[in-house]
Order: structure tokens, then sequence, then C-alpha cells
């Protein structure tokens, strides 16, 4: 019997109105596979093409969750509710949004929420469960729409995602584990733009030294400053393993052992 593993395949890195729009890098989302656990995380626009190139079924989901309803999170969440669902032939899968995801104006599409065997709204503190997979979602972020990060917890390891938000105080604190990954739009900060920019994503890892970071959803500044660089530069300036994500990386949590 071959021994469990956690990995996450990056189905894109694109971050902000401008990449994405173009696809100078992809924007599907993320796959988490968590031992016999598989969930899709902000499956933006490409989602479902991009889970297809790298052989990932949507019908063997478990889960789907949205961090928040921003076209580059949420492009393809109808299309991916209705693969996991078989085209709505086998009620089966939880959807997890924000209660604005659902509210005037929603994201996924009226004749779709019934398909999803439950739909379970994210809240400020929130704890959830799939299969033998946990995750929380400690504090609201500072966005522009009700935005959530997680922290994730399997058998074997924990880890945390920061999505999108402004820098605030004690934001690290809320956010643990062996793995960090962090949505790192903009190169610098000062911006009027509720993103996390290059310097406080330092301060985060800084103050969590995780064994890994990882930097994923960039912007047009951050991509044309080579991110593969800037992961360079910051784990010689912190001590701490940084690594840009690309598309199609597929990260296997062992690697935190």
């Amino acid at each position: 019997m071959a021994e469990l593993s956690d990995t996450i395949t990056f189905l894109g890195t694109a971050g902000a109105r401008f990449v994405v729009a173009r696809q100078l890098l992809a924007s599907g989302g993320a796959w988490l596979s968590l031992g016999n656990t598989r969930i899709l995380l902000d499956p933006g626009p490409g989602s479902l093409v991009q889970a297809a190139r790298r052989k990932l079924d949507p019908t063997k989901l478990d889960a789907i969750i949205l961090s928040h309803r921003h076209l580059d999170h949420s492009g393809d969440i109808n299309i991916m509710i209705e693969a996991m669902t078989d085209g709505g032939t086998k009620k089966r899968g939880t959807v997890f949004v924000p209660a604005d995801a659902l509210s005037q104006d929603p994201v996924i599409l009226s004749y779709l929420q019934s398909y999803p065997r439950d739909i379970r709204l994210l809240i400020e503190g929130g704890s959830y469960v799939i299969n033998d997979v946990s995750f929380t979602t400690p504090v609201r972020h500072r966005h522009s729409v009700e935005t959530y990060g997680f922290v994730f917890q399997t058998p074997r390891h924990t880890f945390s995602w920061i999505s999108d938000t402004r820098y605030f105080e004690d934001l690290a604190n809320q956010y643990r584990g062996e793995l960090l990954i962090i949505n790192v739009v903009r190169l610098s900060p000062g911006a009027p733009i509720d993103h996390l920019s290059l310097p406080e994503a330092k301060t985060i890892i800084e103050a969590l030294r995780p064994r890994i970071a990882i930097l994923t959803h960039f912007g047009m500044t951050m991509w044309r400053a080579r991110p593969w660089d800037l992961a360079k530069r910051l784990s010689e300036e912190t001590g701490i393993a940084v690594i840009a994500a690309r598309d199609g990386l597929k990260f296997d949590l062992a690697q935190l052992e």
C-alpha cells in the first residue's frame, strides 16, 4: 500500500487583472492533493484547462474553496462545480465560499448552487473539515471584498496560505505551519491597492520563520522583476528557503521533513 502524500500543484501564478487578462501567467488556482482528499483552491480563468493539461480529474474533487469573489480567483468556479458533479448528475463535493459570493450578483450561478452536496460559508475564525483534512480561516483580510486566508492541517503536515490582502498589524500571527504560501502582487509598497508587496512578504516570512515559503500570485511589477531572482534574494536575506512558484509547479510537502 502506497504511503499517503501531500502535494500542491499550482495551476497558475498570475495575480491582478493585467497579468491575468494577458495570460502572461496562467490563472487556474491550486490543486491540493492531501492524502486521499482533493481540493481545488481559487479556480480562476483557465482552471479547467490547466487541470486537464496536468491530467487532474475534477470529478475526483472533494471540495472547492474560494478565498474571495474576484474574477482572477473565481472565473472558472462554475465550470469546475459542473465538472466536480459530472454535469450535475452526481450530488457530490462541498463548496466553501464567503457570503458575498452568493449574495447579490453571485459568482456561482443560481442553477449550479444545488449541484454540490453542500455549500458552506466561510467566516472569520471558522473551522472546517473535509475528510481527514481540516482548515481554518483565522482572520478576515483587508481587501475590497470579503476575503480569507487558510491554515490547512493534514495528518502529516500543517501549512498556511495568505490570500489577497493589504498588510495589517498582526497579520502574520494568524498563520502558522511548516510551509507558508503568500500571494505577492506588488514589488513595492505604497500604492492604494489591497495587495501585499515583496517587502511586506519578507516581514511576514521573518516573523513566522516557516521551513519553506512560496511566493505566488504575481502582478506585473513582480513578474517583470523576475520572481525567481527575488525569491533567491529573500532566501539569502532571511535564512529561510523561499521559492517562487511557477505555472505547473508540483510541490511535495515531504520536502519539509
